[in-house]
Order: C-alpha cells, then sequence, then structure tokens
C-alpha cells in the first residue's frame, strides 16, 4: 500500500457516506418492500492476507428456494427487476463505503470474493490479497463480469504489482464512465457471474 491510500480512502469515502445517504435509504426501502423487509446483505469474504470481513450490500435477491429440493433458485430467478436495477446502477454497493471507512476494504483493489474460492486459487492468483480489496478495480474497469475468471485474476496481480496513487485515480474516474454507462454488470448468459471452479493446470507442468 502506498503512503496516503488511507487517507485517499477516507478523503473520499466519508463525504460519500454522507453525499449518498438518500440514496441508500432509497434503496433500503425498495429492497424492503421486495424482500419482504429486508434489505441489507451481510456475507463474509476474504480481505487484506485472506483474512474474513463481514461485507455489507443492499440485498437485490430474494430467498426463493425450490418446493422440491429446498435449494435456493438459480441467481436469474432470484434477482427481481428492482434488485437488477440497483446491481446495474450499482447503488447495492453502497453500504461498502462502510467497511472502507472501517479498513476493511479500500476505494481501489481487487473486489472481494467467496471464501470458498481461497483453496482453488493458484499461487499467481492469491497474491490478490496481498492488498485490500476494493470498491473497484482494475479489473472492473477492464471487463467487470464480462470477462473470465482467468483474465479477471491476472488483472487482479497486474493491480498489487503496479498499485499507486496515479493508477488509483485513473480507475476511479473510469469507474465513473463504467457505471454510468452500465457496462459489463453480468456474463454472457448470466445473472451475475458464474462460479469460480479452480484453474486447469498449465500443460507444460509449471505453476500459475
Amino acid at each position: 500500500m502506498y503512503p496516503g491510500k488511507r487517507l485517499l480512502d477516507l478523503a473520499v469515502a466519508l463525504p460519500l457516506v454522507v453525499l449518498t445517504a438518500p440514496l441508500l435509504a432509497l434503496g433500503a426501502v425498495l429492497v424492503a418492500r421486495q424482500n419482504g423487509g429486508a434489505w441489507l446483505f451481510r456475507q463474509q469474504r476474504p480481505g487484506l492476507g485472506g483474512r474474513l470481513f463481514g461485507l455489507y450490500k443492499l440485498q437485490t435477491m430474494t430467498s426463493a428456494h425450490d418446493p422440491a429440493t429446498g435449494q435456493l433458485l438459480p441467481d436469474a430467478q432470484r434477482l427481481p427487476p428492482v434488485g437488477g436495477w440497483l446491481r446495474a446502477t450499482s447503488l447495492d454497493e453502497l453500504p461498502q463505503l462502510w467497511n472502507i471507512v472501517r479498513g476493511d476494504m479500500s476505494l481501489v483493489g481487487p473486489r472481494p470474493l467467496l471464501p470458498q474460492y481461497l483453496p482453488l486459487y493458484s499461487p499467481a492468483q492469491a497474491r490478490r490479497h496481498l492488498v485490500r480489496p476494493g470498491l473497484t478495480g482494475w479489473a472492473q474497469v477492464n471487463g467487470r463480469n464480462a470477462i473470465g475468471w482467468e483474465e479477471k485474476f491476472a488483472l487482479d496481480a497486474w493491480y498489487v504489482d503496479h498499485e499507486s496513487l496515479g493508477l488509483d485515480l485513473r480507475i476511479l474516474w473510469r469507474t465513473a464512465g463504467r457505471v454510468l454507462g452500465r457496462r459489463g454488470i453480468a456474463a454472457a448468459g448470466e445473472a451475475t457471474m458464474p462460479p469460480f471452479r479452480g484453474s486447469a493446470p498449465p500443460k507444460d507442468g509449471t505453476s500459475r
């Protein structure tokens, strides 16, 4: 982490907590009506060094289950129009400003993923946990969910090696365009992104 990164996080996140409070309140009301009162989604995610923390989001998906199996329905069937709109505008991510204020996350860094992916990472992919996870990141402004896992992890590793104030400011600027353009919200044929199931070992036997 470069000197001043934590200061940048607080200088941007604290005013945004205040400025976006009306939007967060609107989003909370919309998803509460959709989900029978539930509006805040909290889930454990690995952060710096792979340590788990509670990540916050607006609960855009319902908890609808398959009555035959008792399992959650696929994402596409649990994402109603309101939730889809909140995801498309990235308003569902606003509660993560509190994660930044708390020090769990930074404005910029690899996105925090699911803890069950940890044992699936190659050594190169696991390097994404050498920095704090971010609200946005290099992979998000270079395709977001429209790119595959391998490319996404390669972009995360590139960011770890090139982290700087200038790069972070560039990513924040490009994030605004991505959000306004609503680009890369989901992978082709998916409501969000297919789960990561690990990388195939390279044919030459070398480690990734």
